[in-house]
């Protein structure tokens, strides 16, 4: 491949549709507006999700349900991927994040008791299942809940 044969990828190219340039273009005199009406005037065109004035979907639908919006979000992990650290390591939501395991922290984290634990770690975290302070202890850690 050399320089001169360079091209952009097909279909990432368009030239854009210019309105209003003669009755020859197509798209002259009323810029593709048709006549009057609520979608040729400036600022015209309705919000999204209105159907003419018809009940729309939105409220015909039934509401079921409920939703706590005190509700807490922990992010998930299992015991398995403590391994990675070393003997005898403080392990905390920061800690996890800086290591790359987690990407956000949000109310906090809950250990689960998925696999295997050799290392005797300190971990601090918001929650454990039982399987999970189980494992970190018979590995000859602490946990203890934040």
């Amino acid at each position: 491949m050399r320089l001169d044969e360079l091209q952009p990828t097909e279909g990432s190219k368009f030239t854009s549709k210019r309105v209003g340039r003669g009755i020859g273009s197509g798209t002259g005199k009323t810029s593709g507006k048709g006549h009057k009406g609520q979608n040729a005037r400036s600022g015209g065109g309705v919000r999204p999700g209105f159907e003419g004035g018809q009940m729309p979907l939105y409220r015909r639908l039934p509401k079921r349900g409920f939703k706590n919006i005190f509700a807490k979000k922990y992010v998930t992990v299992n015991v398995e991927v403590l391994e990675r650290f070393e003997n005898g390591t403080e392990v905390t939501a920061d800690t996890l994040k800086e290591a790359g395991i987690i990407s956000k922290k949000l109310d906090g984290v809950r250990l689960l008791g998925r696999g295997e634990l050799t290392k005797a770690l300190n971990v601090k975290v918001a929650g454990y299942t039982a399987s999970a302070k189980e494992k970190i202890e018979k590995a000859g850690g602490k946990a203890e809940v934040m």
